[in-house]
């Protein structure tokens, strides 16, 4: 059985900065959810008030 414990870990030096990938995906998932949500309570209020 090998050991993986022996391994080091990977370089954080050598790791990329995924801060601005993840800052991107939230927005382009966050954007359209916002305007849906927006939208909705928009015909909603619409809709129970005439």
């Amino acid at each position: 059985m090998s050991d993986d414990s022996s391994q080091s870990p990977p370089d954080t030096a050598a790791v990329k900065d995924r801060r601005p990938l993840i800052a991107f995906t939230w927005l382009w998932v966050g954007a359209p959810l916002a305007y849906g949500l927006y939208e909705l309570i928009r015909k909603a209020t619409q809709l129970f008030t005439g």
